[in-house]
């Protein structure tokens, strides 16, 4: 039986997307092109955004614009539009009270990463969603990808794994509110490949000891560089050097890897399709099976989870330890030290549980605190 109330498959799903800035406008054409769900409402304090949004949508010929309800309020806005799910990409201080007002008015969401600012936000969200009976899933848009995919199907036939090594070197002039964020590499980015290392590895994080600094010539106000090596409970180790102000010979977006195992190895540039070496056949680049990538790979999956009762591998619960090796590898920076990340994640049980004051999500925590032992 599934932990959350299942939608029908029979019609597509009425989805509210709940901000229309740029990130929400790419949102909009993800919906746009999923014949499985159609946009029944988009809310954003400023209604002049929202407007501008859907005018976009409409003048690139996307049908029914028209019809779609606009507001500030998610449950004002679901109530008029009989929406069935909620898709919320604003900004990550904001996610909280948009998803617990959507899961405790019956709607399931699908969340823009990271789920919270902190990992107690996370797992007090997580508990809500138990309490409410619905599904809250968090996008890790960077899972959804052919070559990744083909790279974590060739690492399961190498055998026990040893070492995953990471590099992710970019040099984005964002400008706005990144270039003034502490440790911005680790908060804002870093997140998608230490999830990705989750899937590949296939078992939970152990223990970090990380460092960051910042280049004398980069633009960011906080760290941009960082490199971490992460335990396994499997004993795998994962490396990982990543830097945001790196001009020249870029990686792409989903970094360069390069999996080391018992039987041999696997490499990905972060685009093209893998390529494993299993001694003595010589090396051999994956097929890769089409699919839906990204933001459209993510909405894919909810729209099958809320329809079979199958629980996404990041569900709010799940995820929030991908989020806890980002606290955990900061913790380790500021201190020096190697850091264990159920000593993070049960701290963050303990602040959830502080700042909890409805029973029903009370008792959720608690479970989760208990199993966490």
């Amino acid at each position: 039986m599934s932990p959350f109330e299942t939608r029908p498959a029979d019609r597509p799903l009425r989805l509210v997307q709940v901000g229309a800035g740029g990130m929400g406008r790419a949102w909009l054409k993800t919906i746009a092109g999923n014949p499985d769900v159609e946009l029944a409402g988009v809310v954003d304090l400023d209604l002049d955004v929202a407007r501008d949004a859907l005018a976009a949508l409409a003048a690139a010929g996307v049908d029914g614009v028209d019809e779609v309800v606009t507001g500030r309020s998610v449950g004002e806005v679901a109530a008029r539009s009989g929406a069935d799910a909620v898709v919320n990409v604003t900004v990550p201080a904001a996610h909280r009270p948009v998803n617990e007002e959507a899961l405790f008015a019956s709607l399931p969401v699908l969340c823009e990463k990271p789920a919270a600012p902190t990992v107690a936000e996370a797992l007090g969200q997580a508990a809500a969603a138990q309490a409410a009976g619905q599904l809250l899933m968090i996008s890790q848009s960077r899972r959804y990808f052919a070559a990744l995919d083909a790279l974590a199907a060739q690492v399961r036939e190498l055998g026990e794994i040893g070492t995953v090594d990471c590099g992710f070197f970019k040099a984005p002039h964002f400008g706005g509110f990144r270039e003034e964020m502490d440790h911005v590499l680790l908060v804002d980015m870093a997140i998608h490949h230490f999830d990705a290392a989750r899937r590949l590895i296939g078992a939970d994080p152990v223990a970090v000891y990380c460092e960051e600094h910042n280049p004398g010539w980069s633009w960011y106000r906080g760290a941009a560089n960082a490199s971490a090596i992460f335990e396994f409970a499997s004993g795998a180790r994962f490396v990982y050097a990543g830097s945001w102000c790196a001009p020249g010979e870029e990686t792409s977006w989903n970094g360069r890897w390069r999996i080391s195992a018992e039987r041999g190895t696997a490499r990905w540039d972060g685009d093209a399709a893998p390529v494993a070496h299993e001694p003595p056949a010589a090396p051999s680049t994956a097929a890769l099976e089409p699919r839906a990538e990204e933001t459209a790979g993510a909405l894919a999956e909810f729209v099958d989870c809320l329809r079979t009762g199958r629980v996404p591998e990041t569900a709010a619960a799940e995820n929030a330890r991908s989020l806890a090796m980002v606290e955990a590898a900061i913790a380790s920076s500021e201190s020096g030290e190697r850091v264990r990340i159920d000593e993070t994640i049960a701290a963050s049980l303990r602040a959830a549980l502080a700042a909890e004051e409805r029973p029903a999500v009370r008792a959720r925590l608690e479970a989760m605190r208990t199993g966490a032992r």
